[in-house]
Formats: C-alpha cells, structure tokens, sequence
C-alpha cells in the first residue's frame, strides 16, 4: 500500500502481557470472547493509508502489505496509545463531584472539561483521577488483514463516512459538489470533519448534506 490508499482492514487487538482483547472488527471474535457490543458496527474498517486514522504501528505496518495480506505485528507503546504520562494524574476535590451529583467511586469513568478519566481511588476529600489513555504504556499485539483497497470516487467517500460512524444511503458527484444522501442526520461536528476529509482526498468545493424521509404508512382503524 502506499500513502493516501483507501483501504478496509479486519483486526485483532490485544494487550501483549495479559492476551486480553481490547478491540476487534471481528463480530464472532467479539462474542467468543465475551466482548461484544451490540451498539458497535463490526465488520472491515476503512482506513486512509499513512494519514493517521489508525494507531501508528498499524499505520505503518499497512505500508508494506498488499490486498489479502495478513499480518501480526507487536506495537510498542511510543507507535501504540502513548507513554503513560505522571502530570495526567489528578487530585479533585470531592466537592466537585458532590455539586454535580455525583458519588465518585473507584474504576468510574469520568469526563471533566471535555477530558476522559477514570477514578483510581477516593481518599481524606480527594479523588484521584487517571486521564492517561487506558492503552498508555501498554504493549500491543494486532493481527491484521487487508481486505480490500478502495479505488472508486463514491467508495471512498462512503469510507469517510463510515470512519466517522455517519449512515450513508448513497452518494452523487455533481462537478466539484458531492452530495451525500443521510440515512439518519448526523452532528454538526462530524458534518464538518466529513467536509474537511472529502475535500482533501477527493478535491470537492463543496459537500452537500441530505436526508431521504419516506411518508409513514396511515393505521387502519
């Protein structure tokens, strides 16, 4: 593959000290190892090869591999999620949370200004709170499979959108516009990143946003 390739992958991911899966394509994967999530779509994701739309150690392992190439690779932290980084640990007052109503409590999840973390522990009025990557510091182990390299104007647009988890019914070119037709509407911010993406991978003016709205079937009474 080479820089700027669209391309679909399947891959397995997998912290190399414990053999736990933390993220896969794989649907049957997903439930045989008691990870499923019904709210994600599984299936071959879309990538924009050496652009950064995947962590940097399968970013670059994509460069050396062809369609219906499969590889593992070990990741280390610096080209996976990071170093875990000591000025990422926070203490906050419990007040905080209590005017928020919120009862923190160790392991919980947390989203302060816009930041993910999670509670280590609560101790004398304080919280302690990790906004480290949960993957930071970790090495890891992919198992990757090219499936197919996208070439077709519409077939990478619908890529786009499907990295950004946006429902496409179809997709029409008009000149220097492309019109994308929404099976459901969409945020404002993934509109704009949609944009951005289209117009410098596919050199459009503009992106035109539209949704299909079928009449509702009348109840007999």
């Amino acid at each position: 593959m080479e820089k700027n390739d669209f391309v679909r992958i399947e891959y397995i991911g997998r912290i190399k000290e414990t053999g736990e899966l933390f993220d896969t394509t794989s649907e049957e994967v997903a439930k045989k190892e008691g990870a499923f999530n019904p709210n994600v779509k599984y299936g071959p994701a879309p990538v924009i090869v050496g652009r950064n739309k995947i962590i940097k150690g399968v970013d670059d392992a994509l460069l050396s591999m062809k369609v219906g190439d499969k590889k593992t690779i070990e990741i280390e932290p610096e080209r996976g999620f990071g170093k875990r980084k000591p000025e990422l640990i926070k203490l906050v007052p419990v007040s905080e949370f209590k005017k928020q109503n919120i009862n923190p409590v160790p392991g919980m999840p947390i989203t302060m200004n816009n930041i993910r973390g999670r509670i280590l522990s609560v101790n004398s009025g304080r919280v302690k709170m990790d906004f480290n990557h949960p993957l930071s510091g970790k090495n890891l182990i992919y198992e990757i499979e090219v499936k197919e390299k996208i070439d077709d104007k519409k077939g990478k647009v619908k890529a786009i959108c499907d990295y950004y988890k946006c429902d496409v019914s179809s997709v029409e070119f008009k000149e220097n516009c492309v019109e994308i037709f929404l099976k459901k509407d969409a945020e404002k911010n993934k509109k704009q990143l949609i944009t951005n993406d289209v117009s410098e991978y596919l050199n459009a003016n503009k992106v035109v946003f539209s949704e299909i709205f079928e009449p509702l079937k009348k109840t007999e009474k």
